[in-house]
């Protein structure tokens, strides 16, 4: 699978886990497969992580990369702590548990490695292809460019 495939390939995975989570009435199904996604998520951004680094890419996507993947450990550490149900008799105010803690801080972590990993596949696309050598005119949307096997002209260069 090309990098840029497996970036965008996490953020489809934490949806699906999204989607899995949604499904309470199918239980326990959905939990283990969420658990087994999880997971994954883990091994891929490990994977994008050391593709990148590994790659000439710009550094601020390398570390942002990098970051995607703590995240995802501590979203699978705090995942094994809702699945052994810590925390679920302790309250700390009326009606909230810690458990309820700990799957808010889940759901946050899972949210911002689907924005970490869509700023990352996008920011890497873009600089594959070059686009950002381009400057469009205010106002300016230019349509896709067509896949050629010409190599591409030199960019012009940038006005003061």
């Amino acid at each position: 699978m090309k990098l840029w495939a497996a970036l965008y390939a996490i953020i489809w995975l934490v949806v699906l886990e999204f989607v899995l989570a949604l499904a309470p009435q199918l239980r326990p199904l959905p939990t283990y497969l969420h658990a087994v996604l999880g997971v994954l998520v883990v091994f891929v951004t490990y994977a994008n992580r050391t593709a990148l680094r590994d790659s000439t890419a710009p550094g601020r996507i390398k570390r942002i990369a990098a970051a995607t993947f703590q995240i995802s450990i501590a979203m699978v550490v705090l995942g094994v702590l809702l699945l052994l149900n810590v925390g679920a008799g302790l309250t700390v105010l009326p009606g909230v548990s810690v458990w309820d803690g700990i799957i808010f801080l889940h759901l946050l972590l899972a949210l911002a490695v689907i924005t970490q990993t869509a700023s990352v596949a996008t920011s890497y696309d873009m600089w594959e292809e070059h686009e950002f050598a381009r400057n469009t005119a205010p106002g300016e949307v230019p349509p896709p460019p067509r896949p050629s096997s010409a190599p591409a002209p030199p960019p012009a260069p940038a006005e003061s």
